[in-house]
């Protein structure tokens, strides 16, 4: 299996630089990103079996077990699916090579930050890697070179650089609580952390706990420390958007869960469950709220992601293992949903020529693939049976009944409902309101898709929404079961 991290981490760093410097790279690049998405989903699957009954740690600095598999594949699969959609993404948009060179080589750069964090086998290096997706999916945001761009971009990094100041103090008050019981020579190393996390002090992991939740909740995208996301969303390419809401958002909740092992050990479970439910509902109503009078689909969508990050918190909150298991499902999701959703939306903005959901009307018939699979996703993102997400909120809330926790699950049942009125309302208009006279005769004559490429990547998308929903995989299950062992070790 070293053979198979080692390759996790070198292929796509190398299809990057391959992208950025060879002669002609503009035109390989599309071929090189496609090959390099689809070979790093493949190793992750590779990892699956083993990572489902024992941990794997290699070179005193990678680790994988069930917990970051299950965030490996969600950003794998999104890896390959969005790197194929780019190929039609870019070709549509006319960019010259300069733009692309740029774009891909920011691209799988991205992707390979992202599959490299959850490899990484202590909070130091963790911390390093997603500071690395800080650093160039800000880069990649900006990548338009339009003032909104520009803006967003400097807004993110403000507000992400302050978030991981705050998760770099929390690394210090963890070295600090694992020196004190595994010695001087201790190098933030998880797995020590969490075997020894009854012996640790408290007020230090106490701190730790916080800081990380601030720190890394900033590129959750959790209330109070959201406000960079739908500007950044909206502004960014469209893959990129996806990438950014599939998996980045995830890659920094996983971190969260890094500490909240640990914590949970140190302190009782009570402490951190409590600060996560906070946070959640904060999160949770807030963009419950906000996804009405949206005029954006990106920032409509943008919001849809703090939505979802806030129900990853409540489900970990409850603690019970079905609401575990729930958790670790939505991450998969989510990931699928939320890309398909991205990927559709960038079909209407070519197609219309905007991002303003009042110039959309009547994409259900004038995209007759893209209209239906982004309605789809639109009913996987409302939990719509028999989507993956239905599947997984309905053990968050089950989880969370047969725990006690009936107020919680309440709130988190009406708050997911108005969420829903307010996705699908905006989405009514744009697939179902036909288009006005004027205009029907010249949508009649431009009635098709832009390209394959960006309609391929979402029908898998739906594929893999529908097998989560109906019928996990028995190697999934038996992952997100030991998952659920290494989180819910303290009830």
């Amino acid at each position: 299996m070293l053979g198979v991290i080692l390759a996790l981490l070198i292929v796509p760093l190398a299809a990057g630089l391959a992208c950025a410097i060879l002669p002609g790279s503009a035109k390989v690049s599309p071929v090189v990103t496609g090959t390099s998405g689809v070979t790093c989903f493949g190793l992750v699957l590779a990892l699956v079996p083993a990572a489902a009954h024992h941990d794997l740690s290699y070179l005193s600095y990678l680790r994988v077990d069930a917990v970051s598999a299950v965030f490996l594949l969600a950003t794998g699969f999104l890896y390959a699916a969005v790197g194929i959609y780019s190929v039609g993404y870019i070709k549509h948009h006319g960019h010259d090579d300069r733009y692309a060179r740029r774009y891909y080589a920011g691209f799988n750069l991205f992707g390979w930050a992202m599959l490299a964090a959850p490899l990484m086998s202590s909070l130091a290096l963790l911390w390093i890697a997603v500071e690395i997706t800080t650093i160039v999916s800000a880069l990649l945001v900006a990548i338009e070179d339009t003032d909104g761009a520009a803006e967003a971009a400097w807004k993110y990094v403000l507000i992400a650089s302050a978030g991981l100041g705050l998760a770099l103090l929390a690394t210090v008050f963890a070295y600090f609580a694992g020196s004190g019981v595994l010695g001087e020579h201790y190098n933030l190393a998880i797995g020590p952390l969490i075997q020894h996390a009854a012996d640790l002090p408290r007020t230090p992991v106490r701190l730790a706990f916080v800081l990380a939740l601030l720190g890394y909740g900033t590129k959750v995208g959790l209330f109070p420390v959201h406000t960079w996301l739908p500007d950044a969303h909206s502004e960014a390419p469209t893959p990129v958007s996806a990438l950014l809401s599939g998996s980045l958002l995830a890659v920094s909740f996983y971190a969260i869960l890094r500490y909240y092992q640990f914590t949970a050990v140190a302190l009782g479970s009570g402490f951190p469950r409590d600060a996560l439910l906070a946070f959640g509902v904060a999160s949770l109503l807030l963009a419950a709220l906000y996804l009405f009078g949206q005029r954006d689909i990106k920032r409509l969508l943008a919001y849809s992601s703090i939505e979802h990050m806030g129900i990853l918190a409540i489900g970990v909150s409850f603690g019970a293992p079905v609401a575990l298991a729930g958790v670790m499902l939505h991450v998969l999701a989510h990931a699928a949903a939320k890309a398909n959703a991205f990927m559709g939306a960038g079909v209407f903005t070519v197609k219309y020529g905007s991002k303003q959901i009042a110039t959309m009307r009547g994409a259900l018939d004038l995209l007759p693939w893209s209209g239906p699979l982004f309605l789809l996703a639109i009913f996987a993102l409302s939990a719509m049976p028999p989507s993956g997400i239905f599947r997984s909120e309905f053990e968050i809330v089950y989880g969370g009944l047969g725990s006690g926790h009936y107020a919680a699950a309440a709130v988190l049942v009406v708050l997911v409902t108005v969420a829903f009125l307010g996705l699908t309302t905006a989405s009514t208009r744009m697939l179902f309101t036909p288009a006005p006279r004027s205009l029907s005769a010249a949508a009649a004559r431009d009635r098709g898709e832009p390209s394959a490429w960006m309609v391929v990547p979402a029908v898998a998308g739906i594929a893999v929404l529908f097998v989560l929903g109906v019928h996990p995989p028995g190697e999934l299950t038996d992952l997100i079961s030991r998952a659920v062992t290494q989180l819910g070790t303290v009830r």
